[in-house]
């Protein structure tokens, strides 16, 4: 279910976890995401890892916002979302962390599996 996953050109894997994760779920690199983000950020007068920044660009890619049910809000995590949802290309945002799931496999450059999604983004219509 996890798979290594960093595309920073540096093999950096502090501070840009919304790149990192946008490279995957855009199959774009990580300079054009960086860059797309720099620039949205700018027009919308914040930083380009700030939710809204990059929500906004999910959205702009084809993404839908979804919140959690509220069934158990501080105990489901990456793992238990991966093992749930084994079809389509999803965000999930933590309090601290951002990763991308593709059919039931999560991919970053360490192994966030144990921490708690707060909302997600879906590819299309979910």
């Amino acid at each position: 279910m996890y798979i290594f996953y960093n595309p920073n050109p540096k093999g950096s894997n502090i501070g840009d976890c919304v790149i990192r994760a946008l490279t995957k779920a855009c199959d774009m690199t990580w300079d054009d995401v960086y860059l797309d983000l720099m620039l949205l950020g700018f027009a919308m007068k914040d930083m380009p890892s700030a939710n809204h920044v990059w929500g906004t660009y999910l959205m702009q890619n084809g993404f839908q916002r979804f919140a959690l049910p509220n069934t158990c809000p501080y105990c489901y995590t990456i793992s238990d979302f991966c093992n749930d949802h084994t079809k389509g290309i999803y965000v999930l945002a933590t309090g601290s962390h951002v990763v991308t799931s593709i059919d039931g496999s999560y991919f970053d450059s360490w192994d966030s599996g144990r921490e708690v999604i707060s909302y997600l983004f879906a590819k299309g219509d979910k």
